[in-house]
């Protein structure tokens, strides 16, 4: 019988990229996404936006700034947590966005929005897309900068970075994620109000 491996393993191999932790975050969290982002929109803007987008660039998100050592996840019911949370900002965001000029929705392309169902693993080219979205967000960390997501992502603990580097660890994890914040909208992964 195989041990059932503990939250930090399966957040590390998701941190290291590992597509099959990847895959079940994915297959065990979208859908608990997607009802949020129904129940979030309302009948307007279900016109407007699919569910499907939203999951995507929420799931995106944190796919990037996990695997750059963001977050500090101890269970999964902080993990839940987050992902509802970065959902309701970004469907918030989005909302806004459509209201901020009122938009008229009946002017819409395509009337309804089509929801494509959430499927057991995610399709080859959304982990691509997400590979290589890491890979652009690494690239574009300074050498300091880098150095903290390469620690971070080997699982060292904020106050052991800030013992060898200097700093507190607050500091320093202040530093990574307004890093991160920094490139991810260059990028145009963030909107207003995300984590």
């Amino acid at each position: 019988m195989t041990p059932v491996p503990s939250f930090a393993e399966f957040i590390a191999r998701v941190r290291a990229g590992d597509a099959a932790a990847a895959a079940e975050l994915v297959r065990t969290y979208e859908p608990a996404v997607r009802v949020v982002v129904r129940a979030h929109l309302g009948a307007g803007l279900r016109r407007q936006f699919d569910s499907m987008d939203v999951c995507q660039s929420v799931m995106g998100t944190f796919f990037a700034r996990a695997a750059l050592g963001q977050y500090d996840l101890a269970d999964p019911k902080e993990l839940l947590a987050l992902l509802v949370r970065m959902t309701r900002n970004k469907v918030s965001s989005r909302a806004r966005y459509f209201n901020r000029d009122r938009r008229d929705g009946r002017r819409a392309v395509g009337g309804e929005a089509v929801e494509a169902e959430a499927s057991a693993d995610p399709p080859p080219d959304r982990v691509a897309e997400a590979r290589d979205l890491l890979v652009q967000l690494r690239d574009r960390l300074g050498p300091d900068d880098r150095d903290l997501a390469d620690r971070r992502a080997a699982g060292q603990e904020w106050a052991a970075i800030a013992a060898e580097l200097g700093g507190t660890p607050d500091g320093r994890r202040k530093q990574l994620a307004r890093a991160i914040d920094r490139i991810a909208g260059d990028l145009g992964l963030i909107e207003d109000g995300d984590e």
